[in-house]
């Protein structure tokens, strides 16, 4: 068998045998490995002056293997991998040179089974089969040795509770019906009809009390639902015992209607007595929150009574005071947090004569404000006359049970409390969308953790939650949960799971993952438990790699992709493992840091942080901020104490206080998604790790259906050009690309590339000509929400050399340039740079629920903006970005995380063609500021825009966390942007490589922050339709997103339409105001547009 030769290395990576093979460095050295590409495949890499040339080995009907050689060599074909290489080690058999000196592999080093204090309840195991076929000559002694091996472990087991017929028949298989099986399988037939005869045999009488039962449950099944739910009822009728089927289908089935009558039963009785419900009988209580109001420059105590059940916010002047004073939740328009004060938050609202007032309060901390918006947004969520929701919440938690059952009370982890980044008591009974529950070292059963879980979730909520999936990998779970009335949108559900353990066969270590589709939304939920031992990172590392290349979840079409690409939103969570990288000499030193919890010090020697910052591991991948304690090793029974001392045989073992339990996530570009908490509870103590808790605010796209006549509607397009791939790679062949997407009917590829190597080792690849990829659907609404999945693959083995991501959103706006970090199983193989266009149908994108809160900087001047000099203050300050999270801002360390992402976008103070003049008031472009869907932003009275950020992370953007200055001036010249019919031009200067870029008809520009340039204005378009602009527009540098830029001194503003403004008064427009004369323009600073209303008036 090949799996025993020394050249053949099995399922490496195709980088990883480059690197072998260079480090051979030595004409002719080769490895054979298995192909990435084609299931039952080889891949021969051979390497010649320094170059890796790689050969697919292809099995034909007859499983005999050819290589795919050069032109004019005659095929010749091989009943062994090994036969094949004798064969090659000659010369001219149409490789670039023969086979001289073979790779050998590396061996792995495993890990080694720790003893448990508490061992794990271990599923029976198969058997490894001690005989290899390659030790016989014949099948029959296969066989025999086989048979033998069985008869005898049969002797040794203490058989004195089975009865003797039953033990006949179990030696009677091992004696002669498994070699009848092994014969069976040979020629073709997987269905052992010998162990089906022995089971039949064994479960005579289970099977025939299984036929007495069954009807009489599913009568009362049918009593209890008249409409039997899909997969319950359609069992066949009058099964005898001798119809062939296996008993544990049987069971199977006679255990899905017995949980099946057990839930309609309770969700019965629960009805009948008005206990529980979906989302609309899921009650929140009346909140009273107590904030202070500034009145005549006096503070004023005041209260806010938010009841989310009728859609109503009261102001009172006292606790007990009438309720007389109210809005109704289409009412209320907008909530403005401030940054420079954490505390204070405005509420814009429209009052009786349709006027906008601002309301400004103050509350007593920022977890008070922050559970206020929350219950408005749920209020606005509630109440919407949208059929289907735009934003959902995803609560994420992970617990390493340390194979002990769970206390009684676990409802602080559900309720994210206890230390970090925690909700406001008053966010309590606000349920989450879906609940993703990940364990390891988990005792109970799956369906015992699964009603325990609903349980507490049932007893805070008042809700019923449906079970999405649950997936088991021995002690290894994971578990989602989801709103009932989400169940309609909830389809295409995978799972799946992946040994890490000892030899890779072994699930003590592992994965296992769960993927759907919400809606238009694709979401992934990966729980790992990771190898132990503060020295053994490099194994985690692999570990890491290994289930990101065979976890099996998502679209299969996606198949050149691994999971970090595969979905809109990937979560993965889990006992990774990874320790602080401290002496134990310092034990003593880490736990007093953690009592004063001076936490940073210690999270600089995070193994898990410092393999990110390398690239080793989760590659674009983001944490929120860490502010809570180690969650390991702790006593039992208490979170006082850390045990961090382990006596062995060998000696003491160290187990520093570690973030072993985290949850990380990767977005594609330019979507919404917010952390709202991170942390681990404190009353939690049956294990020595604390369970973690996170909370998302996600948004998601509907299943569109567009409204126009697809005969009348017009085509849209979406066109990449001028595409430069860079490949860190030696491999000796030619590329293309693959562009797959939802949006398209099919997959799209160009041709091949240009190669040009660079001295580097690495590889540039051109690709000259422009694609027009044609979407399914051509509304704006649609298209925006859509992505675009890049795979760069070579011609001779069809293997993916990198993929990425680019999102339509970022060509909303314009031509767009954007810069692309490829991977390729979580490592990074190259850049991909180029440009995309947009043209869509006539329409405009809706209003999204995460626009009704946004996040105002205050003014440095006035809050007003009167009396300040425009000039005085430099452009960094000038920060106007839709969700910082959009760009890929840190807020943690204030420095650009690299999101594997950029786009290069026109400012958004700059005229562009298709904007200003009458266009703008119908459907096309305008020049002011939008929020990630297109909805205005407000602008102050001096003309500036006002610095908004769409939902922040809990106010944690402080003057600490922001921009550096260097950081601003270190931006990237961009090219300017083309006209929409894409005439070619000559190449940009300072590149000869670049390709050329389409001459623009009407400019608009973008430049660098510190070399202020003219703008040009333009009223005409030669767009079908444009877009609304994107969500995060401005220049990037090396991957980081740059602010965009409002007001440049001595350049001339633009005469644009004025947003709303909910900052310059108390309420406008003023009737006090004299009205336009016909032809004055309408931007003036004191009037405001129509504002566009949110929800249904109430009845």
């Amino acid at each position: 068998m090949q799996s025993f030769q020394p050249w053949y290395h099995g399922n490496i990576t195709r980088s990883k045998a480059e690197d072998l093979l260079s480090k051979a460095a030595r004409d002719g050295s080769f490895l054979i490995r298995d192909s990435e590409s084609i299931q039952g495949a080889y891949a021969l890499c051979v390497l010649y002056q320094n170059c890796v040339y790689t050969y697919r080995i292809l099995p034909n009907e007859d499983k005999k293997l050819s290589v795919q050689a050069s032109e004019g060599v005659p095929i010749r074909f091989f009943t062994i991998l090994s036969e094949l290489v004798d064969a090659y080690y000659s010369p001219n058999m149409g490789l670039v040179t023969h086979l001289q000196y073979s790779v050998q592999r590396e061996e792995d080093v495993d890990e080694e089974a720790e003893p448990n204090n508490l061992p794990p309840q271990l599923p029976p195991r198969n058997f490894p089969n001690d005989v290899k076929d390659s030790d016989f000559k014949s099948s029959e002694q296969a066989c025999k040795s086989l048979s033998d091996t069985y008869l005898m472990r049969l002797q040794h087991m203490d058989r004195s509770t089975v009865p003797e017929e039953h033990q006949i028949a179990i030696q009677e298989y091992f004696r002669t019906s498994i070699c009848l099986d092994v014969e069976q399988v040979q020629n073709g037939n997987p269905n052992l009809p010998g162990l089906k005869k022995l089971m039949l045999s064994i479960c005579k009488n289970l099977n025939s009390e299984i036929s007495h039962v069954l009807p009489a449950l599913e009568a009362f099944h049918k009593a209890l639902d008249q409409q039997l739910s899909p997969g319950i009822g359609h069992y066949p009728r009058h099964i005898s015992a001798d119809s062939g089927q296996f008993v544990s289908f049987r069971l199977e089935q006679l255990t899905k209607l017995l949980f099946s009558i057990e839930d309609k039963a309770k969700n019965c009785v629960f009805e009948s007595v008005g206990y529980d419900g979906g989302h609309r009988k899921s009650l929140i209580p009346l909140v009273t929150f107590e904030v202070k109001q500034e009145s005549l420059a006096l503070p004023t105590k005041m209260f806010l009574k938010v009841d989310v059940e009728s859609g109503k916010l009261y102001f009172k002047k006292s606790k007990d005071g009438p309720d007389d004073k109210y809005y109704v939740h289409n009412k209320i328009l907008q909530l403005v947090k401030s940054q420079k004060m954490h505390a204070k938050l405005v509420i814009v609202v429209e009052t009786e004569k349709e006027k906008i007032s601002r309301k400004e309060f103050v509350f007593d901390d920022t977890k008070k404000r922050e559970g206020f918006c929350q219950l408005l947004q749920q209020m606005k969520n509630k109440h919407s006359e949208k059929p289907e929701p735009d934003m959902i919440t995803v609560f994420i938690g992970t617990w390493n049970m340390g194979n002990a059952g769970p206390p009684h009370n676990i409802n602080s982890w559900f309720q994210c409390k206890g230390q970090g980044k925690t909700r406001d008591d008053t966010a309590d009974h606000i349920p989450h969308d879906f609940y993703v529950i990940g364990t390891q070292e988990d005792p109970l059963g799956e369906r015992e953790w699964a009603d325990t879980v609903k349980g507490v979730l049932r007893n805070i909520t008042n809700i019923s939650f449906k079970q999405v999936a649950i997936h088991t990998l021995w002690n290894i779970r994971i578990v989602v949960l989801a709103k009932p009335e989400h169940e309609n949108r909830i389809s295409h559900v995978f799972s799946d799971s992946v040994k890490t353990g000892i030899a890779n066969t072994l699930g003590n270590k592992g994965a296992v993952g769960v993927s759907f589709m919400f809606n238009g939304t694709s979401f992934g939920f990966v729980n790992s438990h990771l190898t132990s031992g503060s020295e053994k990172k490099l194994r985690r590392n692999q570990n890491y790699t290994n289930i990101l290349r065979f976890l099996n979840l998502g679209d299969k079409k996606l198949n050149p992709f691994d999971i970090t690409n595969r979905f809109t939103h990937l979560f993965w969570l889990g006992d990774l493992n990874y320790r602080v990288e401290f002496p134990s000499t310092e034990a003593e030193n880490i736990v007093t840091k953690i009592k004063q919890q001076q936490y940073q010090e210690l999270l600089s020697k995070d193994q898990l942080t410092m393999e990110r910052d390398e690239g080793k591991v989760f590659l674009h991948f983001d944490e929120e901020e860490i502010t809570f304690a180690p969650t390991y090793r702790f006593e039992r029974d208490t979170r006082e104490k850390y045990a961090y001392t382990k006596a062995k045989a060998t000696g003491t073992k160290y187990n520093l206080p570690s973030w072993c339990d985290r949850v990380l996530r990767k977005s594609y570009p330019l979507v919404h998604v917010v952390c709202q908490a991170y942390g681990c509870t404190n009353d939690i103590m049956t294990s020595d790790h604390s369970p973690v808790f996170a909370s998302f605010e996600v948004g998601v796209a509907s299943q569109f259906v567009s409204k126009q006549d697809p005969n009348s509607a017009p085509q849209g397009g979406i066109q990449i050009m001028n595409c430069v791939a860079t490949l860190l790679t030696k491999s000796k062949t030619k590329f293309f690309i693959e562009y797959h997407s939802s949006c398209l009917e099919k997959t799209v590829k160009t041709s091949e590339g240009e190669n040009t190597e660079h001295l580097d080792g690495s590889i540039k690849v051109w690709f000259g000509n422009q694609v027009v990829l044609t979407p399914i659907i051509s509304d704006p609404e649609y298209l925006l929400d859509q992505h675009i999945l890049i795979c760069v693959k070579s011609t001779d083995c069809d293997e993916s050399y990198g993929e990425g991501c680019v999102a339509l959103r970022a060509a909303q706006f314009c031509y767009t340039e954007f810069q692309v970090t490829l991977t390729h199983h979580g490592e990074k193989t190259g850049i991909l740079t180029g440009g995309i266009q947009l043209q869509t149908s006539e329409g405009k994108p809706t209003e999204k629920l995460y626009d009704f809160i946004k996040v105002e900087r205050d003014d440095p001047v006035n809050s007003k903006g009167k009396g300040g000099d425009p000039n005085k203050y430099p452009l960094t300050q000038a920060h106007d970005i839709s969700n910082p999270n959009y760009m890929g801002l840190s807020y943690k360390s204030g420095n650009v995380i690299d999101k594997g992402w950029s786009y290069s976008m026109p400012p958004k103070n700059s005229a562009t063609a298709g904007q200003g003049g009458k266009d703008s008031k119908k459907g096309g472009f305008d020049v002011c500021i939008r929020s990630p869907t297109g909805k205005p932003c407000p602008m102050g009275e001096d003309g500036k825009t006002s610095e908004m950020f769409d939902n922040p992370l809990y106010g944690s953007m402080g003057a600490s966390h922001g921009r550096g200055k260097d950081q601003d001036h270190q931006q990237k010249d961009h090219l300017i942007p083309p006209d929409p019919i894409f005439a070619p031009s000559k190449p940009a200067d300072g590149d000869p490589d670049r390709p050329p870029v389409p001459t623009p008809r009407n400019r608009s520009f973008t430049c660098s922050e510190t070399k202020p340039q003219p703008s040009t204005s333009s009223s005409s378009s030669a767009y079908k339709k444009p877009v609304v602009p994107s969500r995060s527009e401005g220049g990037m540098a090396q991957n980081r997103p740059r602010l965009p830029v409002k007001i440049r001194p001595g350049l001339p503003e633009p005469q644009i339409p004025k947003p709303r403004d909910y900052r310059d008064s108390s309420e406008l427009p003023s009737k006090h105001r004299p009205p336009a004369r016909p032809g004055q323009s309408q931007a003036h600073k004191d009037t405001l547009p129509e504002v566009p209303k949110m929800g249904r008036s109430v009845k």
